[in-house]
């Protein structure tokens, strides 16, 4: 929705009220753009949405809104009402003129607002386990999860990126136990290998790397403390390269939240939420376990806290590490989890209810599943190594733009296919090449140098053409889109904006000469109509992590 969208929303609601002396219900005043553009730049059906309130034909409603709006909205040129009852609008072309300035002045900032402004949220997505090279499972997550945090702070959003590493727990023995079992391999020794350790190579390449750097000093030491140092060292290889190939991906974070953290101390922090709910009489014990009281709650059945053996559950780190994101001034949490977590999304919003915090503190998106396809069938492995295939391969193929644009494009809702044949061509029947192209056409005529040097102006009357109107209508759009997706964590709203953009571009450059030598004035206006879509089309680029292409 535009900002001139907004203007005649608010014209609306305040001819509703003063008529008819009602005021309208959230979400009954829409206002879009009607398919035949003939009809009009925008177009309403609010008559028949009031025709059951007020007992009255639309037509009839539509008239006298029609007659009021008239004296309330000086941004329309002409406003019509049409059976059964729809209400059609005219822009002042002056109006949409206006947004190319405006555009211009923002530059880089072009597409920021308020809406977020004093709200804190937190972000967590990725948090794979530090055991192994993040894969195609994990890339859609984690172009999804830095798309929704470049919109939330674009939005004013104080925005916390956070990655929270799975470093505690049987995985993680796992990967100290097939460190050191590689570790004997390399040196000749014999070690049995776990049956659920590790068997990639990434994990016998660490295991090379701490023989090169540290000698053969622990094929005699105590079992234990090796142990606890091959975990260690292998967690820290493992994050590092977890970095690294996020950093390729272009996904940052600035919060590094190990679960071993909530461990530290004797457990201070866990053990102060076990308090907290043991005295909100939350839990009770039963067959040696500590068990929540989760049923109370809405659940279909209690949760073990802590088990017979003394062992936490999965669910009591995760219930502390909840607790410390709000404790650190976070009032919205939102998590992007994987599709096989969907039941542990219920449990750990109960837990937080149970705790007393607010409906709606946590939010989690699920993610769901990637199908990787080639010439029509299904990839699961790696070509080059027979494992499955990383984050880092996958952007050595098709690109890092082709990665993220095919990832965010799509609701994270739904399946996927991940067409790797559409994602290498370098054609318009690749979205993302086509969209990039728009931009590299736009860079080409102003990099030309009989161009003219843009001479700031107010008048860009000599604009009239459809397309340059249309392209003047969605370049308004743009920063309440950017609010509108941020508010609803849909990035692939973005990428549909995008498409629109460049599709009408890509018509418009068609049919339209920006350099008329004998004609400086009609020059100059559609010089900067292509310096504010350039401006816009980058900064809706940057949102999705993906350049804008000044040469293809």
């Amino acid at each position: 929705m535009s900002q001139i969208q907004e203007t005649i929303i608010k014209a609306l609601e305040k001819s509703v009220n003063h008529i008819f002396q009602i005021q309208p219900e959230a979400g009954l005043l829409m206002v879009e753009e009607p398919r035949d553009r003939s009809k009009g730049d925008y177009s309403t059906n609010v008559a028949m949405r009031l025709a059951k309130v007020l007992h009255k034909a639309p037509i009839v409603i539509a008239e006298e809104l029609v007659n009021d709006l008239k004296n309330t909205l000086p941004e329309a040129s002409s406003i019509e009402f049409v059976k059964p009852g729809f209400i059609n609008f005219r822009i002042k072309r002056e109006v949409l003129f206006e947004i190319i300035n405006s555009v211009l002045k923002a530059g880089d900032k072009y597409g920021e607002n308020t809406s977020g402004a004093g709200k804190n949220i937190l972000v967590e997505w990725v948090s794979a386990n530090p055991t192994g090279d993040l894969h195609c499972g994990h890339a859609r997550n984690a172009a999804w999860g830095d798309c929704i945090s470049n919109l939330l702070e674009k939005s004013g959003y104080n925005c916390l990126r956070e990655f929270y590493i799975n470093d505690a727990g049987h995985q993680i023995d796992m990967l100290g136990e097939s460190l050191v079992a590689r570790y004997f391999e390399w040196l000749g020794k014999d070690y049995p290998l776990p049956e659920d350790g590790y068997h990639a190579e990434d994990v016998k390449n660490i295991a090379k790397e701490i023989l090169e750097e540290e000698g053969d000093k622990w094929l005699e030491t105590d079992p234990k403390e090796r142990l606890e140092h091959f975990k260690l060292v292998g967690k820290k290889k493992e994050l590092k390269k977890i970095e690294r190939d996020l950093a390729l991906y272009r996904v940052h974070f600035q919060s590094w939240m190990p679960e071993s953290f909530f461990y530290e101390n004797n457990m201070e922090r866990i053990n102060a939420v076990l308090d907290k709910m043991d005295k909100m009489n939350l839990t009770y014990e039963k067959d040696g376990a500590l068990w929540f009281k989760a049923t109370e709650y809405g659940d279909d059945k209690d949760r073990v806290l802590r088990k017979s053996d003394g062992s936490l559950s999965y669910l009591t780190p995760d219930i502390a590490n909840h607790v410390y994101k709000v404790e650190r001034g976070y009032e919205h949490l939102v998590n992007l989890w994987g599709a096989d977590h969907h039941s542990y999304v219920t449990r750990m919003k109960l837990a937080l209810k149970a705790l007393g915090y607010p409906e709606g503190t946590l939010d989690v998106d699920i993610i769901q599943m990637v199908r990787m396809v080639e010439d029509g069938q299904e990839v699961k492995m790696s070509k080059r190594t027979g494992n499955a295939i990383t984050l880092r391969e996958l952007c050595e193929d098709v690109g890092v733009d082709a990665a993220r644009w095919f990832f965010v494009a799509k609701d994270v809702a739904s399946h996927m296919d991940f067409d790797f044949n559409l994602a290498r061509k370098k054609d318009n029947n690749n979205p993302v090449y086509y969209c990039q192209y728009a931009y590299t056409r736009m860079s080409s005529i102003l990099r030309k140098e009989d161009l003219p040097a843009f001479k700031p102006t107010d008048d860009f009357s000599r604009l009239t053409n459809e397309k340059e109107l249309y392209l003047m209508k969605l370049m308004s759009e743009f920063p309440k889109l950017v609010a509108d997706a941020a508010r609803l964590r849909k990035p692939n709203k973005v990428t549909e904006y995008i498409l629109d953009l460049a599709k009408t571009y890509h018509s418009y450059y068609g049919m339209a000469k920006v350099n008329n030598l004998d004609d400086p004035e009609l020059t100059n206006q559609r010089i900067g109509l292509l310096k504010a879509l350039q401006i816009t089309l980058k900064n809706a680029f940057a949102l999705v992590g993906v350049e804008a292409l000044e040469q293809m």
